[in-house]
């Protein structure tokens, strides 16, 4: 990366007539707006800077997910300025959220920038995203998720409709803004015939996994794992195909060592937590939701799961607070909502609960049988022992058989769990005895 003073930029810039925020400043400043409004509202924060302070300008971001190293902090000079005139272009990616390749997810490129930056104190990165690509790809950045807590956004005001920007991409960026795994596939062979790189690997690695083509991933994986060990994207990129084998032992070791490479990433560590989960180890799993959500604390699905470990291990009061939190994030998921209602039943909070599966349920277009099985018990919990067999008959009438005696079986252990800790429960014997007499059909 070549350097040059800021002044030489700024000329180059012109000079905005833009008033900005007097807190728009801090080692990552973002200006998120409609095409060159954008880089206007980045240059007007390139303006309270030290005209003297040299800047260094990066590869295109649409380059980045190809690139590893990408941050090297020990090239910049002292108080240097980044300047990315094209944030958004690194964000882009036409594959499935399934599949998506890591280096491409916003919150995993930007973490890579603040560890570096954390080892720079005197360097200031200063970028500028197109609104509409930010919010298509990259809505973390929108809703301050993640490392993007870190980051002063200046949004632009709106300009009225603006035509997209259509600049024109070849090769890797090219072929990872196709809809087509079979484009994407012939590109990455040729990146890969022109250079055996580790991120070539991973590009190629990631779409065999598109195209279900395992066996040839798993050997791209090793081998860049092989070439880059310290490389977080490389084990993460593995913990994925590990999971698409339904190998959760080697799942959990690729997302650990992930996890430890780079702590601040969230997604390392709640994909850690997922497999430790299924792997019956839940203290092990719940330290890595913690994790996860220190670095992110508004991730719902981390939340969720901490919720479910922490309800496994009783620690109840931990698991309702985190299923509140999930909903006040995410009020129209019906399972934040079945989630609490179950935690809430198991603190024999019965009017709570019934109250949280009826919000579930009322969200639910797919009305679970299992979840409104629950919600009946929680009616009979409640002394309702005639909606709750009205609503066990509706949720189970139409499921097939083995289903049915499955849902049956465990609303009536539920049952008669209830009926010891509250022998003179209103009309249990009209519930009880109906759920016996259809398990002994």
């Amino acid at each position: 990366m070549s350097a040059r003073p800021l002044a030489a930029l700024l000329d180059r810039l012109g000079t905005p007539d833009v008033p900005l925020p007097r807190d728009a400043d801090g080692p990552v400043v973002v200006a998120i707006g409609h095409g060159a409004a954008a880089v206007t509202l980045a240059a007007a924060a390139l303006r309270r800077l030290d005209a003297a302070r040299p800047v260094v300008e990066p590869p295109a971001a649409a380059d980045w997910p190809f690139l590893h190293p990408l941050a090297t902090a020990a090239d910049w000079p002292a108080d240097a300025v980044i300047w990315v005139p094209d944030l958004h272009d690194a964000f882009v990616n036409g594959q499935t959220n399934s599949t998506r390749l890591v280096t491409t997810q916003p919150l995993f490129v930007l973490q890579v920038w603040l560890d570096a930056l954390a080892t720079r104190r005197d360097v200031t990165l200063v970028a500028a995203a197109d609104a509409a690509a930010i919010a298509e790809h990259a809505p973390e950045a929108v809703a301050g998720r993640g490392p993007w807590r870190h980051v002063h956004v200046i949004p632009a005001a709106p300009v009225g409709d603006v035509p997209p920007a259509s600049p024109s991409f070849v090769g890797l960026p090219a072929a990872f803004r196709d809809p087509s795994p079979a484009a994407r596939l012939a590109a990455c062979g040729r990146a890969l015939d022109a250079a055996r790189t580790s991120p070539h690997l991973l590009a190629m690695a990631s779409t065999c996994m598109e195209v279900n083509d395992l066996d040839t991933a798993g050997g791209l994986l090793d081998e860049a794992v092989a070439a880059t060990p310290a490389w977080t994207a490389a084990h993460f990129e593995q913990g994925k195909l590990r999971l698409r084998l339904d190998d959760m032992e080697g799942a959990a070791a690729a997302f650990g060592q992930a996890s430890a490479l780079m702590p601040a990433f969230a997604a390392a560590a709640a994909n850690w937590g997922a497999t430790l989960g299924e792997l019956d180890r839940p203290e092990e799993a719940l330290a890595a939701f913690t994790r996860a959500l220190d670095a992110d604390p508004t991730n719902a699905q981390a939340l969720n799961n901490f919720g479910v470990v922490s309800r496994e291990l009783g620690r109840l009061p931990e698991s309702e607070q985190a299923f509140r939190q999930v909903i006040a994030l995410t009020p129209d998921l019906a399972f934040g909502h079945y989630n609490l209602g179950h935690t809430l039943f198991l603190q024999g909070r019965y009017h709570a609960s019934l109250a949280a599966y009826v919000a579930g349920q009322q969200r639910d277009p797919a009305r679970s049988p299992v979840q409104a099985s629950r919600l009946a018990l929680a009616r009979l919990a409640t002394g309702d022992a005639a909606g709750a067999l009205r609503d066990l008959q509706a949720c189970t009438a139409a499921l097939p058989a083995g289903y049915r005696r499955q849902v049956l079986s465990d609303a009536h252990a539920v049952a008669w769990a209830l009926l010891t800790t509250a022998p003179a429960l209103p009309g249990w014997a009209q519930v009880g005895d109906w759920l016996s007499a259809e398990l002994a059909r």
